[in-house]
């Protein structure tokens, strides 16, 4: 009987999953929804919330589709991993009712709160121990419910990031891990505990922490009613929950000290592990415990965030007004040379951004000269400006020691154009691996590793082969290219053009 493991990634577009045949760890079947992108609900400038119980329902549709495939059998399915997108914030009730609507990661309403907490309990103390100012991640966005939405607050029973909403609806069981309260800023390093600064400064109550539990093991089992409605056997585990960054370095078998994966979905990041408590002293870049994370085997996962990429990709086919496919914009920025005849993009038009020190720079057109530029030469000088986005970011996890010799990703989204992968490489000068993989088959894999279907981790991505290596070939050309694009850049932040 074929040993299947299901993955499940919770995108901010779509809800993905994948099942994957354990013995040869090939995926048989991968569906998502919605097929359009999912909506993100911005009331106010900065603000950006998504509704789990829409996710909820995604990720049966999804599940329902990828089952009527064919492919397999679902009663052969034997665990369950999920990803997700990071940092979010869902609160719910003693009911298991979520009580609003997710703050998502690339909200920022909580910024100022976060400064305030930062200042409030001490730089120093916040970097050493939580390895990041509270920023505006999930203990600060609670902070923002509080203050402002105070009835709500007082009915809740628990909070939690969106994967752990999709386990509970799973199995009706709430469980967090060190990695997750890291990535909500909740996990103190010095003590491997909760944090007691976060939460006396925020006057949370320790109750509404779900239980901890390793990221590799049971969160809860699958409910008769859920198996019933989605033709799975009741019983199965959740047995791996990560963030989507941390699962996307698993899925490249990224996990030891050295290793570095990248991803440009909606957003871009670089993710490297490390063996030692590292932090940026200004909280550009930040720290997380990684998916294998111990008290006794330090595994931190030094996160490099750039909001504004894949979601600037879709802008510029958007508003020239395009009915053609990404593959076909990909090949009319390809006919443009390097450099874009002068044109430059600052791609940070999606909240705050981190690695600029949570400012709100918005995103901007250089040197547009209206006799030479094209829509094609806008496609091309948008992916060369996320590329030097990530240059900017990259130099700065040099700057606290993290220099990869080699970059894996997976090739998708953004690392399907030539033109960006190219303009990657050569603006980073480092050469990048690229996998046939993503985020739900690393969750599936995750699962396995969990449930004890694999004896370890290298046996889990055992068959993981690299498609294609790309070299630097342009890079002296393009760190002058970089270097006007990064002239630009200042020139904002100086003008407080935020």
């Amino acid at each position: 009987m074929p040993m299947l493991l299901l993955g499940i990634d919770v995108g901010t577009s779509s809800i993905k999953v994948s099942i994957v045949d354990a013995t040869t760890q090939q995926c048989l079947a991968s569906a998502q929804f919605p097929e359009t992108e999912a909506e993100i609900i911005s009331p106010f400038t900065g603000w950006a919330e998504q509704s789990p119980d829409s996710w909820w329902q995604y990720a049966q549709q999804a599940i329902s589709k990828a089952n009527a495939s064919g492919a397999y059998h679902p009663h052969d399915i034997a665990a369950i991993g999920i990803a997700y997108q990071m940092h979010g914030l869902v609160a719910v009730n003693k009911q298991q009712q979520a009580l609003r609507n997710s703050i998502i990661w690339c909200d920022s309403r909580a910024v100022e709160i976060g400064n305030k907490a930062f200042e409030a309990i001490g730089e120093e103390v916040c970097l050493k121990r939580l390895l990041n100012s509270p920023g505006n991640f999930t203990a600060s966005k609670l902070a923002w419910v509080k203050a402002n939405e105070p009835a709500i607050y007082e009915q809740v029973d628990k909070i939690m990031l969106p994967g752990d909403y999709i386990a509970m609806q799973l199995t009706g069981t709430v469980t967090t891990s060190i990695s997750a309260l890291s990535e909500g800023v909740f996990w103190d390093f010095s003590t491997d505990t909760l944090s007691a600064d976060v939460l006396n400064y925020y006057g949370f109550d320790t109750s509404v922490i779900p239980e901890i539990r390793p990221v590799f093991s049971t969160h809860g089992t699958v409910t008769n009613a859920v198996a019933s409605a989605l033709g799975l056997k009741p019983g199965i585990p959740v047995a791996y929950k990560a963030g989507d960054q941390p699962n996307n370095a698993l899925s490249l078998n990224v996990l030891q000290p050295g290793e570095v994966a990248a991803t440009a979905g909606t957003s871009g990041v670089i993710y490297g592990v490390s063996d030692a408590l590292t932090y940026d002293p200004q909280s550009r870049v930040n720290s997380f415990a990684h998916v294998n994370y111990a008290p006794d085997a330090k595994r931190v996962g030094v996160l490099l965030c750039i909001n504004g990429t894949g979601i600037l990709n879709k802008w510029t086919k958007n508003i020239t007004g395009s009915s053609k496919s990404y593959a076909a914009l990909n090949d009319a920025a390809a006919a443009i040379p390097a450099g874009s005849d002068g044109l430059f993009v600052l791609p940070f038009g999606n909240g705050a951004e981190r690695m600029l020190n949570n400012k709100l720079t918005g995103a901007h057109i250089q040197g547009i000269d209206l006799n030479k530029h094209t829509e094609a030469h806008l496609y091309r000088a948008g992916q060369e400006g996320i590329a030097f986005a990530f240059r900017y970011g990259l130099d700065i996890m040099r700057e606290n020691g993290m220099r990869p010799s080699i970059i894996r990703a997976g090739k998708a989204n953004m690392f399907l154009s030539d033109v960006f992968t190219q303009a990657f490489v050569n603006a980073t000068n480092t050469p990048v691996e690229l996998y046939n993989c993503d985020g739900s088959i690393g969750a599936a894999l995750g699962a396995g590793i969990g449930a004890g279907i694999f004896a370890s981790e290298q046996e889990a991505f055992a068959q993981l082969k690299p498609l294609q290596l790309v070299t630097p070939t342009k890079a002296t050309e393009y760190d002058g290219w970089y270097q006007q694009w990064k002239h630009y850049l200042l020139q904002q932040l100086s003008n407080n053009s935020f």
